[in-house]
């Protein structure tokens, strides 16, 4: 994704184009096999000195940059009647160590949080798209507990300060950044805020105890399910996959 940050720095227009018509591709191959959620665009903004477990799958480096490419890759995909999942709320940019084998600390001041990773997010929120959690500490927020399971973090930053109000996702429950009993790890998400509890691996032991920790889904999140549902509908496009490929692949070209 990246690449299309590259080609925003040179032709922001060509950019947005490249992205929009470049989700649209993905969307419709995701539709053709029934599938209608997908886990992206990432909003992260990635600093000096971060993991690289985002690296190139974010956007940019500038907040406004990401910003104005992940409303178009949205946009790309609701236009193939898929849903966007945007991640990691409220941002996985300035985690220093990766979270799928440990905890990431971020003790970045509220200023600098609020002037960047949090921008993207805010922008994005008002569309009809679904969102997923982070698991890191921020300790300005929550000294105690990473995104995913802080009623704090879930309710004050993702659903006031950023303005996020649609249905929320858990990170992966099976990341080493958690710890505990997967029936806890699912059972504290749901308790937070989240919506939906993700797990990812299908170990089957894993997916029972998952399960013996969730509850039915509140009528909030019913309520968000059904609005994305409504909007979702129908693809608004019959996108030709090799004809879009050659297109995005032009539009590259002056990134390179």
């Amino acid at each position: 994704m990246n690449q299309f940050g590259l080609l925003y720095a040179k032709h922001p227009e060509r950019a947005v184009e490249a992205v929009r018509i470049n989700m649209q591709a993905i969307g419709k191959e995701l539709a053709d096999l029934g599938i209608d959620v997908d886990c992206a665009p990432v909003l992260d903004v990635p600093v000096p000195g971060s993991h690289d477990v985002i690296g190139d799958r974010a956007l940019a480096s500038d907040p406004e940059t990401v910003r104005s490419l992940a409303v178009a890759a949205c946009e790309g995909l609701m236009d193939a009647g898929i849903v966007p999942v945007i991640k990691h709320l409220p941002g996985h940019g300035r985690a220093a160590v990766d979270s799928h084998k440990e905890l990431p600390v971020v003790d970045t001041p509220e200023a600098g949080l609020a002037g960047q990773d949090l921008l993207p997010f805010q922008k994005v929120a008002a569309l009809p798209v679904a969102g997923m959690t982070a698991h890191v500490v921020y300790t300005t927020f929550d000294p105690d507990q990473p995104a995913t399971l802080s009623r704090k973090v879930i309710a004050h930053v993702i659903r006031d300060r950023i303005g996020f109000s649609g249905l929320l996702f858990s990170d992966d429950l099976g990341m080493k950044a958690l710890e505990s009993s997967f029936s806890d790890r699912a059972s504290k998400c749901l308790s937070a805020g989240c919506d939906i509890a993700l797990h990812c691996c299908g170990d089957l032991i894993e997916m029972q105890q998952v399960a013996d920790g969730s509850s039915r889904l509140s009528d909030s999140a019913i309520v968000s399910f059904e609005r994305l549902e409504s909007y979702r509908g129908k693809p608004r496009i019959d996108v030709d996959g090799t004809a879009i490929a050659f297109q995005v692949a032009s539009l590259l070209e002056a990134a390179a």
